[in-house]
C-alpha cells in the first residue's frame, strides 16, 4: 500500500515561464527542466511493450493500456495522449512535495503558480532540492513535512505518460491511480487543492466500483476484496488522522503559553502513534503508512503531515452526496462539478454543503415515510 497522497506538482507552470524572473526563475526552471525530461523519457506503449524482456512491466502496461480505454469509454474521462507512452524514472518518485504548517497550526502554507493557482505544497524533481526548501522552511519555524509523489497531472497540458513510479502496483491501486489523475484534466478549480483531491477521489472510488465488475467473475472477486482490504486500511488511517486533528484543533483553539500549547501537542502526537501501534497488531497491511508515522527524520507526524492527508478527502463527503443526488449519472456530476469549479472558494464550498444538507433532509424524510403506516400521512 502506498501512502496517502499523489497530485499535481507545479510543473504545470512551465507554459508560463516567460513571463517570470527573479527569485521564482529558479524554482520554475527546475519545474520545466523536470518536465522536459519525462517527455524525453516517454515511449509508446506498443513500442515498450514489444521490446521489454520483463514480463511483469509488459502485463502492467497491457493492463493500464486496458484501463485507459475503460476511463474514457465508461467513466467519461478524456480521451488523450495522456497514459499512452511510458516513461522509465530510474527512480522511486517522480517528484517530491513539500508542505508546511505553523507550530500552533493545521493550516498548509500557500504557493501561488501560473495556470495551477494557489497550492498547499510546492513540488520538486529531486529530492535533495525538497529536502533543502523543507530545511530553509523548519529553519524558520514551520512544522514541514516531504512527501514521495508517484504521479501528477499536467491538467492537459501535456500527455502525462505512465511512468515506473507507479506501473507495479497492484491493480486496483493502478485502476485508483489512473481514474484519480484523469480526473484532474476534467475538472479543476485553480487555488482549491482539497476541492481538486477530493472530487479527483470521488472519481477513483466510482471508476472501481464500475471497472471491478466488468472483469470476469473469478477476477472481480480477487479484485473487490483488494479493494475492500484497502479500503478498510485507509479508513483506519483516517480515522486516527481525523482524530488527532480533532484534538489538535482544540489545543490550538485554548488561549495557553507556548510552553503548554507544545506539550499538548507532544501528547496528542503520542496519543496518535500509540493507537496506530494497537491497530497494527491486529490489521498488518498498516505498516504500508510506517513511514507517514516515521515522520521527518524520525520524528514523527507533525502538523504538515497530518494536513496534507486531509487535502485529498476532506470534501469527498460532499461528492458523493452530489453524485447520488445525479443518480449516478456521471456527465451530469461532472458537469455539476464544472458550474461548482467556477464560483468563488466560498460559495463553491457553501453550495457544496447546501447539496449535503438538502440529502440529508431528504433521507430523513424517506426514512419518516417509510415508518407511516400504510395511507397515513405526515402531521405538519
Amino acid at each position: 500500500m502506498r501512502p496517502e497522497g499523489r497530485g499535481l506538482t507545479a510543473a504545470v507552470a512551465l507554459a508560463a515561464l516567460v513571463s517570470l524572473g527573479g527569485c521564482s526563475a529558479e524554482y520554475y526552471w527546475q519545474s520545466a527542466a523536470g518536465q522536459l525530461d519525462l517527455i524525453a523519457r516517454a515511449k509508446p506503449l506498443d513500442e515498450v511493450i514489444a521490446s521489454t524482456g520483463d514480463a511483469r512491466l509488459k502485463d502492467r502496461l497491457e493492463l493500464a493500456r486496458a484501463l485507459r480505454a475503460f476511463a474514457t469509454a465508461e467513466l467519461g474521462l478524456p480521451d488523450n495522449g495522456s497514459y499512452r507512452r511510458y516513461a522509465d524514472l530510474g527512480r522511486p518518485f517522480v517528484v517530491w512535495n513539500v508542505f508546511a504548517a505553523p507550530e500552533f497550526s493545521l493550516e498548509l502554507r500557500e504557493w501561488c503558480f501560473p495556470v495551477a493557482g494557489c497550492v498547499n505544497y510546492r513540488g520538486y524533481f529531486r529530492e535533495a532540492d525538497a529536502r533543502e526548501e523543507a530545511a530553509r522552511l523548519a529553519a524558520q519555524g514551520y512544522d514541514v513535512h516531504v512527501g514521495g509523489v508517484p504521479a501528477y497531472s499536467t491538467l492537459g497540458w501535456f500527455d502525462d505518460p505512465l511512468l515506473s513510479s507507479f506501473i507495479r502496483y497492484p491493480e486496483v491501486e493502478l485502476a485508483r491511480l489512473m481514474f484519480h489523475e484523469l480526473a484532474h484534466q476534467l475538472v479543476y478549480a485553480p487555488g482549491d487543492t482539497a476541492f481538486n483531491e477530493s472530487f479527483a477521489t470521488a472519481v477513483e472510488e466510482v471508476g472501481l466500483a464500475r471497472w471491478i465488475p466488468s472483469r470476469p467473475p473469478a477476477e472481480a472477486a480477487k479484485l473487490a476484496a483488494e479493494r475492500d482490504r484497502s479500503d478498510r486500511l485507509r479508513a483506519t488511517f483516517r480515522r486516527l488522522v481525523a482524530e488527532t486533528r480533532e484534538r489538535l484543533a482544540q489545543v490550538y483553539a485554548e488561549p495557553a503559553d507556548e510552553a503548554t500549547g507544545r506539550r499538548e501537542k507532544v501528547r496528542a502526537f503520542e496519543t496518535m502513534r500509540e493507537a496506530f501501534a494497537r491497530e497494527q497488531a491486529g490489521a498488518p497491511g498498516l505498516a504500508g503508512y510506517d513511514r507517514f508515522f516515521a515522520g521527518e527524520g524520525g520524528g514523527g507526524p507533525n502538523n504538515a503531515s497530518l494536513a496534507s492527508v486531509g487535502l485529498y478527502t476532506g470534501l469527498l463527503p460532499s461528492f458523493r452526496v452530489l453524485l447520488a443526488s445525479e443518480g449516478g449519472d456521471l456527465p451530469r456530476f461532472y458537469a455539476r462539478v464544472r458550474d461548482l469549479a467556477a464560483l468563488p472558494k466560498d460559495q463553491r464550498n457553501a453550495a457544496l454543503a447546501a447539496t449535503v444538507e438538502m440529502r440529508a433532509r431528504s433521507s430523513a424524510m424517506d426514512g419518516r415515510h417509510r415508518l407511516l403506516p400504510h395511507g397515513a400521512c405526515p402531521a405538519g
